[in-house]
């Protein structure tokens, strides 16, 4: 176990509840995606993972150890969180400042300072933007450049909150080469995203949210089979999915991969 929630509630100042008892068990080394309608609480719930926001009611445990009382600096050795917008996170002069500041905080030697930063650099494409400013990248690039900073950080879990907002086709090819990589290392990787696409093609297991609650918690093939609802899952089939129907196969594809594979086993039968 690496992540256990129990009976998590989170009231706002203002009365409003976001998370009206969630509970959630992630293992160490899952690909978990949280999907839902805006409003759901999927940041939130994020957001409970490293610190930011506390419990008003529940349980949050983070490799064994409850989160309520740890600061988060602790919780940063264990949780590398990516916002949304990666305007939230940058504050240095130069992406390699950035990228080497989370390894720095820590208290990493010099030397494991200096290999993070180079590799975290050169597995986001932005070895090449070293010295220049975050701030002069396109907002693609700044997203790159907060992810690059969570890496450097070598936690072994990763929360990725909407990671393919305002990426184009190449920079999503090389985030999922990347989450590959980072799966393959055994790394825990949760994203909350609303793209079904990236989410069938990287991840094992789908948790929706809805009205601060878990609606339904399952393997990725199941949801795509429509064992919830849609409307409350705020998604639309992927688009090999939605092929895959029309032709009239009986169970869903999730990925190209497995497409082209069930394709090579209709054409071998009607040989």
């Amino acid at each position: 176990m690496v992540l256990h929630i129990d009976s998590l509630v989170h009231r706002y100042p203002n009365g409003m509840t976001a998370l009206a008892g969630v509970s959630l068990t992630v293992k160490a080394g899952e690909r978990v995606a949280v999907v839902g309608p805006n409003g759901a609480g999927k940041s939130t719930l994020a957001r409970h993972l490293i610190g930011i926001a506390r419990p008003t009611s529940g349980r949050v445990e983070v490799n064994g150890r409850d989160a309520a009382g740890l600061g988060i600096a602790d919780l940063a050795r264990s949780v590398g969180f990516v916002f949304q917008n990666p305007d939230a996170q940058l504050h240095a002069a130069t992406v390699a400042k950035e990228v080497g500041f989370g390894p720095r905080n820590l208290g990493f030697p010099a030397d494991r300072r200096t290999a993070l930063t180079e590799w975290a650099l050169r597995v986001t494409g932005l070895t090449g933007e070293a010295d220049s400013h975050p701030r002069h990248l396109s907002f693609g690039g700044r997203k790159r450049v907060a992810l690059a900073s969570v890496l450097a950080m070598d936690t072994p879990i990763i929360v990725l909150d909407e990671p393919t907002t305002g990426q184009d086709h190449r920079s999503v090819t090389l985030l999922e080469e990347l989450l590959r990589g980072l799966h393959s290392q055994g790394k825990t990787i949760i994203a909350i995203t609303h793209d079904t696409d990236f989410c069938a093609e990287n991840f094992d297991r789908v948790v929706v949210l809805a009205e601060g609650r878990v609606q339904w918690d399952g393997p990725v093939e199941h949801w795509l089979e429509g064992a919830v609802d849609p409307p409350v899952s705020a998604f639309e089939q992927p688009q090999i999915t939605r092929l895959g129907q029309r032709l009239g196969w009986p169970t869903p594809v999730v990925t190209v991969d497995g497409f082209l594979d069930r394709l090579t086993d209709h054409a071998s039968s009607a040989d």
